[in-house]
C-alpha cells in the first residue's frame, strides 16, 4: 500500500473551520475505490496544524487519486487557507492494513 502522512499548517483565522473547508475533498477521497483510509487529526501542540493520515491500495490507486477531479479542485481551493506548503511523508509498505502494536496489547482481562 501507499502510506502518506501530511501536516497542514492552516492560517489561524481558518483553524476552527478546516474540517468543513476540507470536507468535500475528504468525502470524495474516502469514496475512491483504492482509498484504504483518509483521516484528519488536529495537533495537540499546535491548534493551527492538522495531520492527514491516508493510505491507498497501491501505486495505481495513488495515481488515480492525484489525477481525480476532486484532487485538482483541492489544489485550487485549499492553499489559500494554508499558512505554508504542507509537509509530507509518502512511502510504499508491504501490508494492506494497520498492524497491531504488540507492545501495548490489550488483554481481554483489562
Amino acid at each position: 500500500m501507499i502510506f502518506i502522512t501530511a501536516k497542514f499548517r492552516v492560517r489561524p483565522e481558518y483553524a476552527e473551520d478546516w474540517p468543513r473547508i476540507a470536507e468535500d475533498f475528504t468525502r470524495a477521497t474516502q469514496g475512491e475505490p483504492g482509498c484504504l483510509w483518509f483521516e484528519w487529526s488536529r495537533s495537540l501542540a499546535d491548534p493551527t496544524e492538522y495531520v492527514l493520515v491516508e493510505a491507498f491500495r497501491d501505486k495505481a490507486a495513488g495515481a488515480a487519486h492525484v489525477q481525480s477531479e476532486h484532487f485538482l479542485e483541492a489544489r485550487r481551493t485549499l492553499p489559500p487557507h494554508l499558512a505554508e506548503t504542507p509537509r509530507v511523508v509518502n512511502v510504499s509498505v508491504p501490508q494492506g492494513d494497520w498492524s497491531l502494536l504488540g507492545e501495548m496489547a490489550v488483554s481481554d482481562d483489562a
